[in-house]
């Protein structure tokens, strides 16, 4: 096992580049095996531990992946031999799930184990199981598995009950090769769910609206492996920007997409940080102290769950009282108990918090409770007084590349180190 060790106090400074989006990858990646022949040439992966575990589960499926470098993958699935993924790797992450609609989209079977990841809150697939039903599929749960298979998958109306990222992307993967049109309302619109449409499209699929309230996909008999780059993560560049004003540094993100971080950027401005955005990059600098705000959690254009725990520690050090509202996730602001043994000022009521400006963070021996929660405590780490020693950041290593190298850049002191 391994921490991150911090000393403190330091102003970021410098140039960053930001990898591609995680959110992005982990359902491309899945999504190559639709392709019955030819390669596929994916690059602007991010070097994350959830990307190499996506890469053992494509080899033991049977497909070819070649590691050209540690942002590009080639993936051959012509030659996929089984539709049962079932190993400790599909258990470890959450979108594993994805390798269940692209099965069921080509072989109109699969048996995949329920996937696991971050303990941010019950999360069902029960929005996939009622889109994969709606289409002709039979799902069975049973030993931890689901089994699912289809004689024929049809198109159909499919209205989700809630927003979901997830079945968005899972049901609009299985719908590419249905008989038919199918339509999906009361979708995401996230900007990954539009780069897994357009990777699909690529590939040959009739998918439109992608990004909309409504995504329809006409199905087609067959697709090809495509070379294709992933966007830049949104979630990543939030959090930089975020550290850059926690440490009232002067940093500038590039390889970004500004209109992706329109809501993080409105709330730093209205603390009152500088914000310049360039085509591909954003600039943020702090040279006053900040102000309070609030706020709240929403579906994309709102502002994201995933920067929610790194916001926190912004808010913990701005002035006055600031208040966070948890919309999406029921068991995300569990690490705001890390962030009170470093000296933060917070009331928690089921959703909602209620953070108290603190003149300072001290540092102290942390857990990274999830993978955001991580980069939040990475954030306070930074900002604190002395020094910051943080366990479990294997879930830090699941989706930030490099995040040590990349903070030590910018002239932070973090380092590794292993447990004893």
């Amino acid at each position: 096992m391994e921490r991150l060790v911090i000393n403190g106090g330091y102003k970021l400074r410098g140039v960053v580049e930001i990898a591609g989006a995680k959110n992005a990858a982990v359902a491309i990646l899945p999504a190559a095996i639709l392709a019955s022949e030819g390669k596929s040439i994916i690059d602007n992966i991010p070097d994350i531990e959830d990307v190499h575990c996506l890469e053992r589960i494509l080899k033991g499926l049977g497909c070819t992946v070649n590691k050209i470098d540690n942002n590009t993958l080639e993936i051959d699935s012509s030659d996929m031999n089984t539709v049962e993924a079932c190993t400790a790797d599909v258990r470890a992450m959450r979108a594993s799930y994805y390798f269940i609609g692209a099965m069921l989209s080509r072989f109109k079977r699969a048996k995949v184990d329920l996937p696991g990841g971050c303990p941010i809150g019950v999360r069902p697939i029960d929005q996939h199981i009622k889109g994969f039903e709606a289409m002709g599929a039979e799902v069975i749960i049973e030993h931890g598995a689901v089994n699912i298979k289809a004689d024929r998958l049809v198109g159909a109306n499919i209205f989700f009950d809630v927003v979901s990222v997830g079945a968005t992307i899972n049901v609009m993967i299985a719908a590419t090769m249905a008989e038919g049109v199918t339509v999906l309302e009361n979708v995401a619109k996230e900007p990954h769910v539009v780069d897994v449409a357009n990777f699909l499209n690529s590939m040959g699929a009739d998918i439109k609206g992608a990004g909309t309230d409504i995504i329809r996909i006409r199905g087609v008999e067959s697709m090809k492996g495509h070379n294709y780059s992933v966007i830049p993560d949104q979630i990543e560049a939030g959090t930089f920007m975020i550290a850059a004003a926690a440490t009232k540094g002067d940093i500038t993100i590039t390889n970004v997409i500004p209109k992706h971080l329109e809501s993080i950027t409105a709330k730093l401005l209205e603390m009152g940080a500088i914000i310049e955005e360039g085509d591909d990059s954003i600039r943020v600098a702090v040279d006053k102290p900040l102000r309070g705000v609030s706020i709240k959690t929403a579906p994309y254009p709102g502002f994201p769950t995933d920067v929610q725990q790194p916001m926190s520690t912004l808010l913990c050090v701005a002035d006055g009282r600031s208040m966070i509202t948890e919309t999406i996730w029921e068991s995300r602001l569990k690490h705001l108990d890390e962030l009170k043994k470093m000296g933060a000022s917070v009331k928690v009521e089921g959703r909602v918090a209620v953070l108290e400006g603190v003149s300072k963070l001290t540092g102290a021996i942390v857990k990274a409770t999830d993978l955001r929660a991580g980069a939040a405590m990475v954030i306070a780490g930074l900002v604190a007084e002395g020094k910051t020693e943080i366990c479990s950041i294997e879930h830090i290593d699941r989706g930030y590349p490099h995040i040590e190298t990349k903070f030590r850049e910018l002239g932070a002191d973090i380092y590794r180190i292993q447990e004893e």
